[in-house]
């Protein structure tokens, strides 16, 4: 035990330092064969310490089906400090090398340093009792020996078999080799060379010309990235290539040859529960490390940085609509013209019902008072709408009518009798109202100081609300903040002109 141990410790030192004086013996006692039966399973007997949750346990039958060879092609996005290196780059090729010692697998990241320290990370496994006892046909060179093996930092070979693992960095060099599995993890180091062109085009130049050319028709190929930008790899992919979104097992069963199966673990679920992420909207992915509340914490440091890495939804600044166009106002103006409130219902059931309060000054500029966006139920938002008209002395609110605006309405005018409740039907093209009024409402609108923190929700989707209309998944402030925009220059209009027939 001793010398195994002190096989441990030269590994973990980087590298092989004292192991050459172990023998060949001492490092192949095995111990009693000891089978495992799913990828979860052996997970927990190399790695006893983990903690595994729910999406964990969909994260690791998914690397099983792919070591099976079930998937070819596998992009996985998660947040940061979630597990997803320890899943694909350390536990996946130390099982797939179990499984078939004569497989030749790739690890690749935006450093060599950090691609081998994956592999040494694998080395130690693959020595270990643990591991002898579920592969016990899988050894690597020990002691020096056998001699006529390679076993370094970046290439160990599999003894007996023909198998081994390579480590690169982004841009490395893989002359010669054949690849069978390329484990791609984490290709940026960080938002500054995510967001440099320059690296972005270099990787894809290195992804063509290196990693594509070392493959065969059955070689398998996992990415598994945090997100920074809407064209990393995985994004320029997701454009040039097929790929299924998975949302059920039975999408595996619907890939074609060479379709990508592409699944985004957000850090606060949005969307209804599906097969694949049953959580409910606005629960955390491991709230055990990283609740609900940290995440919104983090999500109003930077809402569009928080949306790449925690929710793999990156938008460049450049497609976005607003951006921090949005200015802020520490204050009311004394002269206030006009108080009024307008409320867009949620179409689906997974929309969000925004009202926004709001006060006008004479030259036209629209102040945000009050805000009601939530995805609860109508008898919960009546109410809460009712009570902010009240509490903001709002003396007409216009509520659209489609999609049960008209019965909302009602409900709104019994609980808020004294404010003027009126709806009507929204007929204009959203898209077109939206995009074209745009940079009247970045303009004319302006938000309490501290809106991120008071409305993070909000905040987070008008920032990073995109050009590209079918991007978005949700329109509902965007439509809100364009209703009250056409309305209140509709308003304003109407006012100069009664000036003008007076003068």
């Amino acid at each position: 035990m001793d010398k195994y141990k002190k096989l441990k410790s030269a590994i973990n030192a980087d590298f092989l330092k004292d192991i050459q004086t172990l023998t060949l013996d001492e490092c192949n006692q095995q111990p009693k064969y000891q089978p495992v039966n799913s990828f979860a399973e052996y997970a927990n007997r190399v790695y006893p310490f983990l903690e595994i949750c729910n999406f964990h346990e969909v994260y690791y039958r998914l690397l099983q089906l792919f070591a099976e060879g079930r998937i070819r092609k596998l992009m996985v996005s998660m947040p940061p400090q979630h597990g997803k290196s320890v899943g694909a780059s350390t536990l996946l090729p130390s099982y797939m090398l179990g499984l078939n010692p004569d497989m030749r697998i790739a690890i690749a990241s935006y450093s060599a340093s950090l691609a081998n320290k994956f592999n040494r990370r694998v080395q130690r496994i693959i020595e270990s009792r643990e591991y002898g006892s579920a592969f016990p046909d899988t050894r690597i060179k020990c002691g020096g020996k056998p001699p006529q093996y390679l076993r370094t930092a970046d290439e160990v070979e599999i003894v007996g078999h023909e198998g081994c693992l390579l480590s690169v960095g982004r841009e490395g060099s893989l002359t010669g080799n054949r690849v069978d599995c390329f484990i791609l993890d984490d290709l940026y180091k960080d938002a500054m060379e995510a967001n440099s062109p320059l690296i972005r085009e270099n990787c894809w130049e290195w992804y063509t010309s290196v990693v594509r050319t070392r493959m065969h028709n059955a070689s398998q190929e996992i990415i598994v990235f945090t997100r920074w930008h809407e064209e990393d790899l995985i994004g320029v992919l997701r454009r040039k290539e097929g790929c299924v979104d998975m949302r059920e097992w039975a999408d595996i069963d619907r890939l074609g040859a060479d379709d990508w199966l592409c699944l985004n673990f957000e850090a606060i679920k949005t969307g209804d529960p599906t097969e694949i992420d049953p959580r409910r909207a606005g629960e955390a992915l491991w709230p055990e490390r990283q609740s609900v509340e940290l995440l919104e914490t983090k999500r109003r440091l930077d809402a569009l940085r928080f949306e790449c890495m925690y929710q793999g939804r990156p938008s460049s600044p450049s497609g976005l609509l607003y951006g921090d166009g949005f200015r802020e106002y520490d204050a009311l103006p004394r002269e206030i013209v006009r108080r009024a409130n307008y409320t867009d219902t949620a179409d689906m059931g997974d929309d969000y019902l925004c009202s926004m309060s709001y006060a006008v000054d004479a030259d036209g500029v629209i102040y945000v008072t009050d805000v009601v966006y939530s995805r609860e139920p109508m008898e919960v938002t009546e109410q809460l709408v009712a009570e902010m008209l009240v509490a903001d002395s709002t003396p007409q609110a216009i509520i659209e009518s489609n999609n049960g605006g008209r019965g909302f309405a009602r409900a709104v005018q019994r609980l808020a009798p004294r404010v003027k409740v009126e709806w009507f039907h929204q007929s204009g093209n959203k898209e077109a109202r939206i995009l074209s009024n745009s940079a009247t409402a970045q303009h004319l609108v302006r938000f309490p100081h501290g809106w991120a923190h008071r409305w993070p929700e909000l905040f987070a989707h008008l920032t990073t609300y995109r050009r590209d209309f079918r991007a978005n998944r949700w329109h509902d402030a965007a439509d809100v903040v364009t209703g009250i925009v056409e309305r209140e220059a509709t308003a304003s209009q109407t006012t100069k002109r009664s000036r003008f027939l007076l003068l």
